[in-house]
């Protein structure tokens, strides 16, 4: 059994391997090749020279990307298979024993995976954002985030993971039960006080000046019937010149925030629009599904590792001899992207559908031409490429392609 499961789990990272790289280097060729053509139904609204801005830009992140998926591979192998956690075990086993050596342990493997990351991170940013004028990031901005999550990160994740790891051995073999309800209050109280506690520790929020912009945002907020806790302007110019808006916050504690990139680019009448959009995304039930998918998809892999943690070729196919909660938990969630890849296009086509519907909501609500101006300076200024290649879209793309995103508001009644 042991060697069955070794075999399965390299077949699938082989797999998973193969086919990430062929979509990403046929995104690249694609995207490419299409450089020197814009698309005819963007002929009057976006230049050649941003088209091909978009598609360079596309290009560098994508191989970048490419390096990513051979380093996340050769540390899962140097982890498991190689011996990277039998080491870490043979370590912090003579030292620590119970809660504070799974801790120790969980932490460990953070640690590496971060230093792991760092090069790529510091690449991405310092390189091609700021190759394509996107990145405002000083180096010493860059380390005091990485500084403030890190301690962040201890200071929730340290209790939490104590937490999981009592319930995982003191709960009998319902402990998954029990670690999912407790699994789910935490994110569900996180979710409500993000807002208020842990966003401003890295961006300063401010209440949206009076003027046209506001009364539009209130206007349309009373219409749509939505409360919120506040509408706040982000500071996210400090790090990046990209523009967005989001909701953020659970119950009553939802807050609008718009990036002050975003403002300084939309007009009144397009900023209302994308937050129309957002809206339609509350109205429709896509946050609510996608936390019942969250809640529910949690609770099956839970009950998944309730089933594996007591079998000994679960440790030793993934090379590790020893058995314990700890590694159970850090095999486990090292393990399952692997096997659950494949099911990417499927919440991939989920997420589409969901942003067809919103749009279709914010032209009933604002005018679908001004939603259309606003993606389109969208596009432009976050350097969206507006030629992805179609099946590494449909694969991996949360949003549709602009091509197919424009033509679907055209067809709203009444509007555009």
């Amino acid at each position: 059994m042991t060697q069955n499961f070794t075999l399965t789990f390299l077949a699938f990272l082989a797999l998973t391997l193969t086919i990430r790289l062929w979509l990403k280097l046929r995104h690249i060729r694609f995207v490419a090749a299409h450089r020197e053509t814009l698309p005819r139904e963007f002929a009057e609204r976006i230049t050649l020279p941003t088209h091909q801005k978009a598609a360079d830009y596309t290009v560098d992140r994508s191989k970048a990307a490419v390096v990513g998926i051979f380093v996340d591979a050769g540390l899962l192998l140097v982890l498991t298979l190689g011996g990277g956690l039998a080491a870490l075990h043979g370590f912090w086993s003579p030292r620590l024993e119970g809660l504070p050596y799974g801790l120790a342990m969980i932490f460990s493997v953070m640690f590496i995976s971060g230093v792991v990351d760092l090069p790529l991170s510091l690449y991405n940013q310092f390189v091609v954002e700021a190759r394509h004028g996107f990145n405002r990031m000083t180096l010493g901005l860059f380390f005091a985030d990485l500084v403030k999550q890190t301690l962040l990160g201890a200071l929730i994740g340290a209790p939490v993971i104590l937490a999981v790891l009592w319930l995982m051995g003191a709960m009998g073999e319902a402990w998954w039960l029990y670690v999912w309800l407790f699994w789910s209050a935490f994110n569900l109280l996180l979710m409500f006080v993000y807002p208020t506690w842990i966003a401003p520790l890295f961006n300063k929020f401010s209440p949206l000046e009076e003027g046209e912009m506001k009364t539009r945002v209130e206007a349309l907020l009373t219409r749509c019937g939505f409360r919120s806790s506040g509408l706040f302007v982000m500071d996210g110019s400090k790090r990046s010149s990209h523009g967005n808006a989001y909701f953020t916050g659970f119950g009553n504690n939802k807050r609008i925030v718009f990036f002050d990139t975003l403002l300084t680019r939309l007009d009144p009448p397009e900023v209302e629009a994308v937050l129309a959009h957002e809206l339609g995304h509350f109205r429709k039930k896509h946050v609510l599904k996608r936390m019942i998918m969250m809640f529910a998809g949690s609770l099956a892999f839970l009950w998944l590792l309730g089933q594996l943690i007591d079998a000994p070729w679960f440790y030793a196919g993934l090379g590790v001899d020893t058995q314990n909660t700890a590694l159970a938990l850090i095999l486990f969630f090292l393990a399952m992207p692997v096997f659950t890849f494949p099911v990417t296009p499927l919440m991939s086509w989920l997420s589409r559908r969901n942003e067809f519907e919103a749009d279709a909501y914010a032209a009933e609500h604002a005018a679908a031409s001004d939603l259309i101006q606003a993606l389109v300076k969208l596009y432009r200024d976050n350097a969206s490429t507006l030629t992805p290649d179609p099946l590494h879209s449909l694969f991996y793309d949360s949003h549709p392609p602009a091509a197919q995103r424009i033509a679907h508001l055209q067809l709203q009644p009444g509007k555009a």
